[in-house]
């Protein structure tokens, strides 16, 4: 009855798919509800991921220069106050701090929703000459924004990411620094979390508070709604001249440095869950699942089963990260185990497995059962961890682009959204009331103006008629 109870406590995706998310989120154990509302608790299947995301992406940054620092949570009024559009933008969000050690404070502080500001008041202090820049700074850390709805991973009040704040010398290696960082997420989504995303820049409206472009990873989640799945920000030199930022240039007179702006955030582990996840739980690929490989002893009292599994472990599956369920339980348990973490492999050995030299394989993503020989586990089994992820990539791939649609006339695109799971592209004139206009009739909202495929496909706006500027994505988001 246990191993039939855990499937079955897994909400159907295509009967309640926000319903299925949660259940797979607690099921699967990578968090728990807090007692302080709003927050939740990183469990240690859900930390691991966020581990495994921040080694891989720290060292994509630092192959690129990046340095890491820490700066302080609270952040006085009267620095935040000093650029009025980001300060207008973060708003309604702000958590304030009044009182301290039993006393009013003179000036109350904000706990960071960002900290453009702190990082501003530091490169204030440390930037004199052209020979200071540029400067590539990093900081993992968690932010405070005073959501009004949460949920596990996408959104809460107090999440975890990475905060890069970065000062040049010229507005172009200010651009190129911005889409750079853009790329690194889009590799490390594509080659590590293996999801596919529409790279492109935001809209005036949804563009960062403070910045003069911003660019942005797009992906698609198995219900066919976009999460905005990372974000670089291009600032010119706006925020350097709000805090008076100066430096004595090659041709000695002061300037203004331009400054970027680029964050990931756990939100990530909301997209591999909605990206790759089925009926039966997680779905991990290789590269960021904290275990790859499960082995499950059947019969695991007889003599001499432990120990063989053990061997594998450690001699044959060296470099992978591996895991002997040897726990008192049933294998029927076990599997179903395996199922909703995610593992992407399961090796099951019995006593006759042993007798006959073999084992037998179980991938999770296809459910694809082999029986293969002892000997070839060493090599099998890594190529075999390639095939998940490759597999994995070019599935999520084939859903993202088998439900991107066109629409050119405005009935034609309110009925694809309201029809189709997916995107819609569309041209639009660039006025934001067509934008709201949109939002208020189809709670769709722009996703971007890609970068790539972006030819028009009509010369008119979809919303207004009027001549159209860009080619835009369009749809439905977390």
């Amino acid at each position: 009855m246990a191993d039939k109870k855990m499937v079955e406590s897994i909400t159907s995706m295509d009967e309640d798919f926000a319903q299925w998310y949660t259940d797979i989120v607690k099921r699967a154990e990578l968090m728990d509800y807090s007692s302080v509302k709003g927050c939740m608790i990183f469990l240690p299947a859900g930390y691991a991921l966020w581990e495994n995301i921040q080694d891989r992406l720290d060292k994509r940054f630092k192959a690129t220069g990046v340095e890491n620092v820490y700066m302080p949570l609270f952040i006085p009024e009267s620095l935040l106050q000093r650029e009025k559009d980001h300060v207008e933008g973060f708003a309604p969000e702000v958590a304030w701090v009044t009182e301290g050690g039993g006393e009013k404070l003179e000036e109350r502080m904000c706990v960071r929703p960002t900290s453009e500001t702190l990082f501003c008041d530091l490169y204030k202090n440390i930037i004199h000459s052209y020979r200071d820049l540029p400067k590539v700074f990093n900081q993992w850390c968690s932010v405070v924004r005073w959501e009004k709805t949460t949920r596990p991973f996408l959104r809460s009040r107090e999440f975890l990411w990475q905060e890069g704040h970065t000062m040049h010398e010229t507005p172009e290696e200010a651009e190129e620094r911005t889409v750079q960082m853009l790329n690194v997420y889009a590799d490390l989504l594509k080659e590590d979390l293996a999801i596919p995303t529409i790279k492109g820049r935001k809209t005036e409206k949804e563009k960062f508070a403070g910045a003069t472009a911003t660019y942005t990873i797009e992906a698609m989640m198995h219900d066919g709604k976009a999460l905005q799945s990372g974000t670089s920000h291009n600032f010119g030199d706006g925020f350097a001249k709000a805090f008076g930022i100066e430096y004595t240039g090659r041709d000695n007179k002061l300037h203004n440095p331009f400054q970027t702006s680029w964050g990931l955030s756990t939100r990530t582990i909301g997209a591999l869950i909605m990206v790759h996840g089925d009926n039966d739980g997680l779905v991990l690929p290789p590269r960021i699942a904290p275990t790859q490989v499960v082995i499950v002893p059947i019969q695991q009292r007889k003599e001499g089963v432990l120990d063989v599994c053990r061997k594998v472990a450690e001699e044959s599956l060296e470099g992978i990260r591996v895991k002997v369920d040897d726990t008192d339980r049933s294998p029927g348990f076990k599997f179903a185990e395996q199922e909703m973490r995610g593992f992407p492999l399961r090796i099951e050995i019995g006593p006759r497995d042993i007798e006959n030299g073999e084992c037998v394989v179980v991938r999770r993503d296809t459910h694809e059962k082999k029986t293969i020989r002892m000997d070839e586990v060493k090599t099998y089994i890594p190529e075999l961890l390639d095939t998940i992820q490759s597999d994995m990539y070019e599935r999520a791939k084939e859903h993202l682009e088998s439900s991107i649609y066109d629409a050119t006339e405005y009935d034609e695109f309110k009925k694809l959204i309201d029809e189709k799971p997916g995107f819609v592209r569309a041209m639009w004139c660039g006025e934001q009331e067509c934008e709201d206009v949109i939002k208020a009739d189809t709670t769709a909202t722009s996703r971007c103006m890609p970068f790539e495929n972006n030819e028009p496909i009509s010369d008119k706006c979809v919303c207004c008629g009027k001549p159209a500027k860009h080619l835009v994505i369009w749809g439905k988001a977390y």
